[in-house]
């Protein structure tokens, strides 16, 4: 078996099904702060000869109870026509209801889903006389145009592959890639700044000599909100704080075996035509846990996973024996209904705020049986109209989303966690139970405004680490991938092409970091950095100048890793993670690296903070601000002793090297905060806790 599963050819492609047209649905106007669910118009009569071809959005509408989609006294459902390929929609409520029982009666158990004898090797059957039923081996784990451009014809560039400048969002948050903006708990337009503390978001003026508190507003049944910033609407994102069970037992809520608790989404859109007056003017609810929140301009993408349905299991309990429990539990599972399986979204001010289903069964895709189970959902909407929904969904289990300016990746990493409860930690998410084996599934789909249409599918053996390890440039799809047990213990590059409805691979370079573990990885249009770590540091700077022919220019090793990768420009990029402190002890690092020769990257300068520091770019990079005017890095770096202590360290370049100055600005969980907002007048402002004023560089 080779390192790289080359296709799924083994999947039927046939014309996607196309039914009736859809009657227009009809709707009253309604008031700013009561919509009512808008249904898309689906197909129209010029594009009804060019359907079985095009994406055909996502809609949202009422049922019947019945596992029927259609509202009363209209025409049936068409097809959504958004996959193609190895992902088939499905073609009836019945048969999507159908898959998703076929993959579920082998994970249930006495005790629910799981239960003490999951990872035994049986599900249980045995206790009911039949042969045991083989469980997936347990896992090791310890964010456009129809076409896009092709792959480049692989001659080298004049001038070698190069790092290049990377600067904050327009809004102030340090992201991933430049045209796809991310959620914070921080944005500025330049003139306002407006943030979120404790559920409750707070404005600024940002245009005089000192910033003036404008505003505060209450953000109603959200917890752990970040916000996003179009124009003058605000998008909050965060967790549903209104389920019952949570509230009463917020501890042991999400460890109960046989429960899977709905772990919401709640999104709130304010309006700040007045800043300040600023007023909640949307609040729609998903019963689906949040993976992913991207913006494209105005238009906001949600990608939402499910989790395995809240079922009326029971557990071996005095008289009740371990097969009689078994016994109930299957029969619960085969008599679950669509309902049970599939997400709702709910407006808030709605008659009787009643859940409506959020994907229609023609809109699912049922993928191989690889996949873990759950759902997952791609939500497309405008900022200012959050209730009309693009939607469409996946029957299977992914734990990774990376959005480039014109398409969406799914990943289902290869050896990922099994999960039967809440997966604490390690960012795993509510109810799913990994698919086996140590391959990485790959799903695109195209993005036009709020839609996102599947386009090509492919598979790499090998785990592919987070969002950070997945790339696209000029159409070409590139991965960082790590050992799983299909692979050789070594790290590979590998690139892919579409081919048709397949991601094939185009090139690949294999036997990075022999028996390490990939730490993190920035991509540019030629070029790869990784940084791999065991025991020392090995920085790999990769040529993708040929992308069907990856090369290894050079590494360096040096003691310590860097977690998270900035490029300062063509000349410069530093590098935030942990070291030896030079006096026997371990604490967060900032390394100032050359990389004008590829071939020969040298670090030209360290900072060390300490034994028993971190810092926390690391973890969450919207922590570190790159300010090329000034040529000065902000990084928050936190100390702990009797208790947290936050300071932001102020890096600047003076000829090779790094100039630090340590400011001490927090405390406490309020360090989780701290972020450092670039203005477009080249000021800075520094949001702590409780306050954001403007910072003194």
């Amino acid at each position: 078996m080779t390192d790289l599963e080359r296709l799924w050819d083994d999947y039927p492609t046939g014309r996607p099904p196309v039914r009736e047209i859809l009657a227009e649905a009809g709707g009253g106007a309604a008031s700013p702060k009561r919509r009512r669910l808008v249904v898309r118009p689906l197909v129209t009569a010029a594009a009804v000869t060019g359907l079985a071809a095009s994406f055909v959005v996502g809609t949202l509408v009422g049922s019947d109870g019945g596992g029927s989609r259609t509202p009363p006294g209209a025409q049936p459902l068409p097809s959504n026509v958004a996959f193609q390929g190895d992902l088939e929609a499905a073609e009836s409520c019945e048969e999507l209801l159908a898959s998703y029982v076929d993959r579920a009666i082998g994970l249930v158990g006495p005790w629910g889903w799981g239960g003490p004898l999951y990872g035994q090797g049986y599900a249980g059957d045995d206790l009911l006389g039949g042969a045991p039923v083989p469980l997936d081996e347990p896992n090791r784990r310890g964010g456009m145009a129809d076409s896009a451009p092709g792959p480049r014809d692989g001659t080298e560039s004049a001038s070698g592959p190069q790092t290049d400048r990377q600067v904050n969002s327009e809004t102030g948050t340090n992201v991933q890639e430049a045209a796809v903006d991310e959620p914070d708990t921080v944005k500025t337009n330049g003139e306002i700044l407006t943030l979120v503390r404790d559920d409750e978001l707070v404005t600024y003026s940002v245009s005089g000599s000192s910033t003036e508190k404008l505003s505060s507003i209450d953000l109603p049944g959200i917890e752990d909100a970040e916000i996003m910033l179009s124009k003058d609407t605000v998008v909050a994102i965060g967790a549903d704080d209104t389920d019952p069970d949570r509230a009463a037992d917020p501890d042991g809520y999400h460890r109960r075996y046989g429960r899977q608790p709905p772990v919401g989404t709640r999104v709130l859109t304010v309006s700040l035509a007045d800043p300040s007056e600023p007023a909640v003017v949307d609040d729609i609810a998903y019963d689906a846990g949040l993976l992913s929140a991207r913006q494209h301009g105005s238009a906001v993408r949600l990608v939402l996973s499910s989790g395995l349905p809240d079922l009326d299991f029971v557990e071996p309990r005095g008289r009740r024996s371990e097969k009689d429990a078994l016994k109930h539990n299957l029969q619960v599972v085969e008599g679950s209904t669509i309902e049970d399986w599939l997400p709702t979204v709910t407006v808030s001010g709605e008659s009787g705020d009643k859940g409506q289903q959020l994907l229609d069964c023609t809109n699912v895709a049922i993928p191989d049986d690889d996949l873990g189970l759950d759902t997952v959902s791609v939500v497309g909407f405008e900022a200012g109209a959050p209730d009309r929904l693009d939607a469409i969904g996946l029957a299977g289990a992914t734990d990774i989303a990376y959005e480039s300016a014109d398409h969406l990746y799914l990943v289902a990493s290869g050896d990922a966690p099994q999960c039967i409860d809440w997966c604490e930690g390690d960012g795993s998410l509510v109810g799913r139970i990994g698919g086996d084996g140590g391959s990485s599934y790959l799903f695109d789909f195209a993005l036009d405004g709020t839609s996102a249409r599947h386009v090509a599918s492919g598979e790499v053996e090998g785990r592919i680490r987070d969002r950070w390890s997945v790339d696209e440039a000029d159409g070409v799809l590139r991965v960082a991938v790590g050992p799983t047990s299909e692979t050789g213990n070594f790290n590979s590059i590998v690139t892919f092409r579409r081919a048709g409805e397949d991601l094939v691979e185009r090139g690949r370079l294999d036997g990075l970091g022999r028996n390490e573990d990939i730490q993190s990885v920035r991509w540019f249009d030629d070029l790869a950095i990784m940084v791999t770590f065991r025991r020392v540091d090995p920085l790999y700077a990769v040529d993708l100048t040929s992308t069907a022919k990856p090369r290894l220019l050079g590494k360096l090793k040096i003691p310590g890793f860097s977690s998270y990768l900035h490029p300062l420009g063509s000349r410069r990029m530093v590098g935030v993670g942990e070291g030896p402190d030079g006096t026997g002890g371990w604490g967060a690092q900032v390394g100032l690296f050359n990389v004008v020769d590829l071939g020969r990257v040298r670090r030209m300068d360290v900072v060390s903070y300490g034994n028993g520091t971190e810092a926390l770019a690391g973890s969450d990079p919207r922590s570190f601000t790159w300010l090329p005017e000034h040529r000065t890095m902000l990084t928050v770096v936190q100390r702990w002793t009797d208790r947290r202590i936050g300071y932001v360290s102020v890096l600047r370049l003076v000829d090779g090297e790094l100039r630090n100055r340590m400011v001490r600005v927090e405390f406490g969980d309020d360090v989780d905060h701290v972020r450092a907002v670039p203005m477009p007048d080249g000021r800075v402002v520094l949001v702590t806790g409780e306050h954001a004023q403007f910072f003194e560089l």
